[in-house]
């Protein structure tokens, strides 16, 4: 059907594992998006740039898809030319665009035409004009020319305008929030992020695979697990690797011990916006028990240093769980049971920072704040990776939108968990053997001579949603570009969506209910 649809544009051809991939015109691309999107349903995964003008003076640009009727992508390329360095936005056709062209403006220039948006993301106002460090030829040090401004939209009136941060009262990454309201209530919200922007992708380019995958698992702390698998996933597709049955066992119970300190971590989190310390006490108590197992089982609490290309780097002990796990399920139920029963803290929640589902959609949401919204999308079922596809399990999905759904997403979701550990957990001590790896740290040169030639992407399905890592090697194995969109990069347009009609006492609140990252975003 897509291929039919498509056809008065772009002709398409299949890659191994089933993705679609064309080239579209410049010109064609606000149209054929509109199609994609709007007429076929096709969620955006990313968009990523890369400078080619060096081999063909232009860039290049890849929207990719998530195909809905079966699991695999729609990759969307298009050149656009060097010296002009411009191209139709695509964002008024795919409002989740908006940021990923953005960012292609700041750190490549390649200016979207149109955009409904034009000002910075990325480089603040005290980055010099002009300078864009994602091409090729950008020097690799440059001096900030001023301090930071940012322009905001003016309030109207009887409006007046908070803000908040970027330096916050607790130990957390920077993020500047600027509210408008009438008295207590919110009219609109904005954010400005990437105070944190390390230049981590750019820093990457010209490295060894091993050396990439060291700064993956470190994008971010409470998502590392995620991280690297996502990236291992790239390379593997590249390389054409076979993971082995224990590796893939093994990579879902390393998983869902991240989702599962997360999540748990999370409802404490919540609590803390309420003021509801036993709550708060509880879901650290619980947590800190958790990342010392990780600690135990892999010798990082952030589960960091036990995955690689092609499987683990060692066994898993998975006979040595079941007491922590056992005492977990436990003290998780009676904390549920508890935030659930208590009538005053769930009206606190309910109807607090709603999110409908037409909104959750256009903004492309992923993870626990889509399935709250009634979007029922999870990468673990719809782009079947490690061993999810062998198990038993249900993606827990709510239609309200609000603080209590993302809650109740939760709560139902530590469930899922735990059962999937444990049956992952018996599938690794009936296996008769415990190969974990297929490859070696000296066979990254295995890159493919077919189209897509040394391109690839993993997906994985992170604690915050679907976290996606685009990766190219060069011919000597080195890496070339790599690209990352996280669940967290994905929903934060998301809580500005979610945030007015609210109290500007509700912001914590609501902000906490999506837990997202800051530095995974700003990379």
């Amino acid at each position: 059907m897509i291929r039919k649809v498509l056809s008065a544009w772009v002709s398409l051809k299949s890659d191994r594992q089933g993705n679609l991939w064309g080239t579209v015109l410049p010109e064609q691309g606000p149209e054929v998006a509109q199609v994609v999107h709007g007429q076929l349903g096709l969620p955006l995964t990313m968009m990523v740039a890369v400078d080619e003008r060096a081999k063909s003076g232009v860039y290049r640009l890849t929207y990719l898809f998530s195909l809905i009727d079966k699991p695999a992508f729609l990759a969307l390329e298009m050149a656009v030319d060097g010296q002009a360095a411009e191209y139709p936005s695509w964002t008024p056709a795919v409002p989740a665009a908006n940021w990923h062209e953005r960012e292609a403006r700041d750190l490549l220039g390649v200016v979207p035409v149109g955009h409904p948006d034009p000002r910075r993301l990325v480089l603040h106002g005290n980055w010099p004009h002009g300078y864009h460090p994602l091409r090729q030829d950008a020097p690799s040090e440059v001096a900030a020319t001023a301090p930071r401004r940012f322009s905001f939209r003016p309030p109207g009136e009887e409006a007046m305008q908070i803000p908040v941060g970027p330096i916050h009262a607790g130990i957390i990454e920077p993020g500047h929030f600027r509210f408008t309201a009438v008295g207590e209530q919110i009219q609109a919200l904005e954010a400005n992020l990437f105070y944190t922007h390390r230049g981590i992708e750019k820093w990457c380019e010209g490295k060894p695979v091993m050396t990439v995958l060291a700064a993956a698992e470190r994008l971010c702390g409470v998502c590392s697990l995620t991280n690297s698998l996502a990236f291992c996933q790239a390379v593997e597709a590249i390389a054409k690797v076979e993971v082995p049955p224990a590796a893939r066992y093994g990579r879902v119970l390393l998983c869902e011990l991240e989702r599962l300190y997360n999540h748990i971590g999370d409802l404490g989190n919540i609590c803390a916006g309420t003021a509801v310390a036993l709550g708060t006490m509880a879901g650290t108590r619980i947590k800190e028990q958790l990342q010392q197992l990780n600690d135990a089982l892999t010798g990082s609490r952030f589960l960091r240093g036990i995955l690689v290309p092609g499987g683990l780097r060692r066994p898993l002990a998975a006979e040595g769980i079941d007491k922590v796990l056992r005492e977990v399920r436990r003290d998780a139920a009676m904390l549920a049971d508890t935030l659930l029963g208590h009538a005053s803290f769930m009206d606190r929640l309910d109807h607090t920072g709603i999110v409908d589902r037409a909104t959750a959609w256009r903004l492309g949401a992923v993870g626990v704040a889509a399935r709250a919204s009634g979007i029922d999308r999870d990468c673990r079922r719809d782009h079947p990776h490690a061993a999810y596809h062998e198990l038993r399990w249900q993606v827990p999905v709510h239609q309200e939108g609000d603080v209590a759904a993302r809650l109740k997403v939760r709560i139902e979701e530590i469930e899922q968990s735990l059962s999937l550990i444990e049956q992952a957990r018996a599938a690794l001590l009936a296996m008769a053997t415990t190969t974990t790896t297929t490859m070696k740290p000296g066979d990254w040169a295995a890159v493919i001579d077919e189209y897509p030639a040394g391109r690839g992407w993993g997906v994985a399905e992170s604690p915050r949603g679907e976290t996606v890592h685009w990766l190219e090697i060069d011919a000597q194995g080195l890496v070339s570009r790599y690209r990352v969109r996280t669940g967290s990069y994905a929903n934060w347009p998301v809580v500005v969506a979610a945030v007015p009609g609210n109290m500007v006492p509700d912001f914590p609140l609501i902000n906490k209910s999506f837990e997202l990252c800051y530095a995974c975003s700003d990379r």
